[in-house]
């Protein structure tokens, strides 16, 4: 993966010190009483606040627990960490990264909680102003942004453009935080990019909505989880059940009272609180569903992002 900017550097070298300093903390072998403390690496985006709810509002208190919250720039960042066990949750996980991850031997991954579905401009396909980029069909050969290559944005679109008829464009690996200047540069006709970032390039750029990236027939798929491994959720039963009951508790907010979202992105973001009030929201899911993951891994089976058949329901947490 290339560097592009700082601002990727920044998230290795935070986790970095990250592995170094909680080396003792997430699961251990000791044979002793669970961790009371649990370390969560999360992204700067809407998928992650159900966490930031269960925090401020007492929801991981309430059941015990003492979570400690790392901002990542990419999931698969924490990728290494969470397999040494110097994390032991990644939140707004890419499902696509960490089933590929699955499939691979390099984690045995399981799913504590649901984090996101697709819902109405939750992501979008922007292209300039004046861009003679006008319809999917346009898109062909087109170079657009996607934070990871090969993954949940371009596994959507690729599906959206296969269902309407129209050609595959050539993706270009930028982290969400970069896409706006790639953009306006020139440096890619168009890009891929989630909220908050994508209402933030709107209003910035006066960018266009060219594609919605939860359109048939990709709406309501499930796109993050909370994931941690079958080995910390083997030595932490009931650790793993009370952080999963209060991530569904604040999911349960969050689809209720979707001001409780915007009210709590700009804390945990560069989000400003006006533009929380306008940006697209994914959608809370209150329980996962093994049913809806199965979208997905057929999806990526599909598209060749997965190599064999996958059941979701070996990898759900009870």
């Amino acid at each position: 993966m290339k560097t592009r900017t700082g601002g990727a550097a920044v998230a290795v070298t935070t986790l970095a010190l990250l592995m170094t300093a909680c080396g003792d903390s997430g699961s251990d072998d000791s044979g002793g009483g669970q961790d009371t403390q649990v370390t969560v690496a999360a992204l700067p985006l809407t998928d992650s606040a159900a966490l930031y709810i269960a925090r401020d509002r007492g929801l991981f208190k309430k059941e015990g627990l003492d979570v400690r919250i790392q901002p990542v720039q990419q999931s698969i960042q924490a990728l290494p960490a969470l397999s040494k066990g110097q994390v032991d949750v990644i939140a707004s996980a890419n499902y696509v990264t960490f089933l590929q991850a699955q499939e691979k031997g390099t984690l045995d991954v399981r799913i504590l909680a649901e984090g996101v579905r697709t819902a109405p401009h939750m992501m979008d396909v922007l292209v300039p102003k004046d861009s003679a980029i006008k319809n999917a069909d346009d898109l062909k050969g087109k170079k657009v942004a996607v934070n990871i290559l090969n993954n949940i944005q371009t596994l959507t679109l690729d599906a959206i453009l296969d269902e309407r008829g129209a050609g595959r464009p050539a993706y270009r690996q930028i982290a969400f935080p970069q896409m706006a200047a790639a953009l306006e540069k020139g440096q890619v006709d168009a890009v891929h990019v989630v909220e908050p970032f994508d209402d933030a390039i709107q209003n910035g750029l006066k960018a266009k909505v060219l594609i919605d990236g939860a359109a048939s027939p990709v709406e309501s798929l499930p796109i993050s989880g909370y994931v941690t491994t079958a080995r910390y959720a083997k030595q932490n039963p009931d650790t793993a059940a009370k952080f999963k009951r209060a991530i569904e508790a604040a999911s349960k907010i969050a689809d209720a009272d979707p001001s409780a979202v915007r009210k709590v992105v700009p804390t945990y973001s560069k989000v400003k609180a006006a533009q929380a009030k306008s940006m697209g929201l994914p959608a809370y899911p209150t329980k996962t569903d093994v049913d809806q993951l199965r979208r997905l891994t057929e999806l990526m089976r599909k598209q060749g992002l997965l190599k064999k058949d996958v059941d979701p329901s070996t990898l759900v947490v009870k």
